[in-house]
């Protein structure tokens, strides 16, 4: 009997998403292996799918994930054809052990989204995270739910629903009042345990990368850190997790697909923060944790307030002018200073500028220092490395300017 061919399967062809280019400086082209990628004058890449092999080299480098992988007709056709192989092949096979869900999966469901508080005043980046979770949820179809704890913070469910949540899991002690490891995170433990949410996004803050940690290490679970993209694979209910790897080298999707929940810590400002629907209203679920003040190791004394008078939040800005090492010394920033007190807005950096002495950190933008979402981002002297944009890609508007004493 004569065996069948087996048929290769195509990788498909990669192809611009229209509108997503930062124009980086044809990073793309240079690592091309094939050569079959060119640039028209504005400097958006033009692929020759007739003679891409679908390597993903340039998917790979591409610092805004402005490229994706296509099948052309003539592969989707054979992709048709190896699923109707397959097909033939279960039917006559027992389905692979490797195939099966986990044992315990289908006992998990909802999306959680941890609200952060200090003195009973949410972090914005909990609103970011309900808007995002608002999509996650409608594509699962489950529940978005807030878990919200401290003392006297009834008011900030009320506030999570008009961000898109449809219940609140609420824990109002006086234990709570100030954050403490070991309180929050058998809270947050507590209430894992007992309703089986099948996502958690948490803020990756001081707070929140102190409190997810300690979570996913008591429940036995993965957790992705950092992460600046959230998608979910819906046929197997995974959390596509985005996020910089090798030093900001390349982007990483990574995905927990033997324990549950899903857990991830998500950067401020890069994610879209919806409008809210005032006319929004859900379901208070009060919990309690029997845990007294008498067993809690640490104890917080005085909190003090590190900010200075004059000190400027660069991630809060709607105009953010930005200079690296191109401006060639620190007098040279005083041009940066002028745009951007005309434009009421502040000035940033990169890190190069702060190794150089030329601007604290506290206004450096990217991989090692903060993540920006401004309206307008000017870019003056900056090469543009990739561990730099992973800051500042998510901006309304983006310009690169020259230096002209």
């Amino acid at each position: 009997m004569n065996e069948k061919k087996k048929i290769r399967k195509p990788l498909g062809v990669a192809r611009l998403i229209e509108g997503k280019c930062i124009l980086c400086g044809a990073r793309c082209q240079s690592i091309c292996p094939k050569h079959v990628v060119t640039m028209t004058e504005q400097g958006e890449p033009v692929i020759d799918i007739s003679l891409c092999t679908g390597c993903k080299k340039c998917i790979t480098i591409c610092p805004s994930q402005a490229l994706e992988i296509y099948f052309t007709s003539e592969q989707e056709k054979i992709l048709e054809q190896i699923a109707r192989d397959q097909q033939e092949t279960l039917l006559h096979e027992e389905e692979p052990e490797a195939l099966e869900k986990p044992r315990g999966h289908d006992e998990y469901r909802g999306v959680w989204v941890f609200v952060e508080q200090i003195n009973e005043e949410a972090a914005p980046v909990s609103w970011e995270l309900l808007s995002v979770g608002s999509v996650l949820a409608k594509q699962l179809d489950v529940e978005l739910c807030a878990i919200v704890i401290g003392e006297k913070v009834e008011q900030l469910c009320h506030l999570a629903f008009t961000y898109g949540a449809d219940k609140a899991y609420l824990m109002d002690d006086p234990i709570f009042r100030y954050y403490r490891t070991e309180p929050y995170f058998k809270a947050l433990c507590y209430l894992s345990k007992k309703y089986k949410p099948e996502i958690m996004l948490i803020g990756a803050t001081g707070v929140g990368r102190d409190l997810a940690g300690a979570v996913a290490t008591e429940l036995n679970t993965g957790l992705t850190a950092d992460c600046t993209g959230l998608a979910v694979d819906n046929e197997r209910r995974l959390l596509m997790q985005t996020r910089p790897a090798f030093g900001g080298n390349i982007m990483a999707t990574i995905t927990t697909e033997r324990s549950w929940p899903q857990m991830a810590t998500v950067r401020p400002h890069t994610m879209h923060m919806h409008e809210r629907d005032t006319s929004r209203q859900g379901e208070i679920v009060n919990e309690k944790l029997d845990m007294y003040e008498e067993e809690i190791a640490t104890k917080v004394i005085e909190i003090i307030e590190r900010k200075q008078s004059g000190e400027v939040d660069i991630t809060a800005a709607d105009y953010i002018i930005s200079g690296g090492r191109g401006l060639q010394s620190a007098d040279n920033f005083r041009l940066l200073k002028e745009l951007a007190d005309e434009l009421g807005g502040v000035v940033a950096c990169s890190r190069s500028a702060v190794d150089a002495g030329w601007m604290p950190s506290e206004h450096q933008v990217g991989q090692t220092g903060k993540t920006v979402r401004p309206k307008i981002y000017v870019a003056c002297g900056i090469s543009g490395a990739i561990q730099h944009l992973v800051g500042m890609q998510n901006s309304d508007i983006l310009s690169q300017g020259k230096l002209k004493p």
